[in-house]
């Protein structure tokens, strides 16, 4: 065995190894911490959940929204703090032990659609259908900046290891990236010819992936700021997509009801194809240890891949109307599934 590479994971925290054995590389991950078992729901009720996944027991409801609570995340990996984005316009802090509300960041001038803490948790930064991003300081929830930019609705945000950049993904159909000390635009990453659907770093910001409604996923260098590549083959639009843990692997779902896993280490080819959703596939995950896929579907269902081979090996059947949302647990022995009949469903 001959160590090739030693590499920090964020989130969940822990060390890969990569190696080489009988001529194979391979990858081991360890991870560093034991992380609570929590996760967070918000709904369209205007509240968010703080649940234990292994009893599936309300732990905390945080109230104060006006209106529809849009996107909810924990300071990861230390956790003891919440922020929720609402339709309300507004993004607020919470405590997750009390859930105590201790700031609410105001400035924007449409629904709040993304709301995430910067890796040294003394920021946060939004996006908005007003088409700006915003930073704040989380203990005054005062507004430090405002990165103007785009000509259309932000969707997606999301930070660089040490927060000195973010992303910012568009109905524009570009990716903006963001200084975030000097809260200026140092790039623009223009090839779609539609909306995106997301965009997203991989685990060491060496590449950005995004999604568009144009029916492609792009893969862009981080150091030179160029498309890599533009993944074809799906024959509708792209909704959703996400590296592995690894950032080997890039997984693609579609309107065209199927979902698609890409090689982006080395010939960029398409390594699996999964069909059999009835209606469009609206989320995919990867498993931690990146042997399995995880897909959700507007046909009220969610599944299991074999990498390996494609197949499903499990298809998730209890909700009655569309699966919208899906999610392992850190450890990869449960799944989450999140749909429009105001549940979540917890398998093991």
């Amino acid at each position: 065995m001959k160590l090739m590479k030693f590499l920090l994971r964020y989130f969940p925290p822990g060390l890969a190894l990569e190696y080489t054995q009988g001529g194979d590389i391979k990858t081991k991950m360890i991870d560093l911490l034991d992380l609570s078992a929590e996760c967070l729901t918000g709904s369209y009720d205007r509240t968010c959940k703080v649940w234990d996944i292994d009893s599936g027991t309300e732990l905390l409801t945080l109230e104060g929204h006006k209106n529809v609570v849009y996107t909810v995340s924990f300071n990861n990996p230390i956790s003891d703090k919440i922020v929720t984005g609402s339709f309300d316009k507004t993004a607020k802090i919470w405590c997750s032990r009390t859930g105590h509300c201790t700031t609410t960041m105001r400035g924007h001038n449409a629904e709040v659609v993304v709301a995430k803490f910067s890796p040294i948790y003394t920021k946060i930064a939004t996006g908005s259908l007003d088409m700006t991003s915003r930073i704040f300081d989380i203990t005054t929830g005062e507004e430090l900046g405002i990165l103007r930019g785009h000509t259309a609705e932000i969707i997606a945000l999301h930070f660089n290891n040490d927060g000195n950049q973010i992303i910012t993904g568009s109905f524009d159909g570009t990716v903006s990236i963001w200084d975030t000390r000097i809260l200026t635009r140092v790039c623009v990453l223009i090839g779609h010819r539609s909306e995106l659907s997301n965009c997203i770093y991989n685990f060491d910001c060496s590449l950005i992936a995004s999604s568009s409604m144009d029916k492609t996923a792009k893969v862009w260098d981080t150091k030179m700021n160029s498309c890599l590549v533009t993944f074809r083959g799906h024959d509708d639009e792209v909704l959703d997509l996400t590296f592995d843990n690894n950032g080997k692997k890039l997984a693609t779902a579609s309107s065209d009801t199927t979902a698609r896993v890409w090689d982006v280490s080395t010939n960029f080819k398409q390594l699996a194809l999964m069909k059999g959703h009835r209606e469009e596939v609206s989320k995919v995950c990867f498993s931690p240890n990146s042997q399995h896929l995880l897909t959700s579907s507007l046909d009220r269902t969610s599944k299991l891949w074999s990498l390996e081979n494609g197949c499903c090996i499990q298809t998730l059947d209890g909700h009655t109307d569309d699966v919208f949302s899906c999610a392992f647990s850190y450890n990869g022995d449960t799944i989450i599934t999140a749909s429009k009949d105001n549940t979540c469903m917890i398998w093991r």
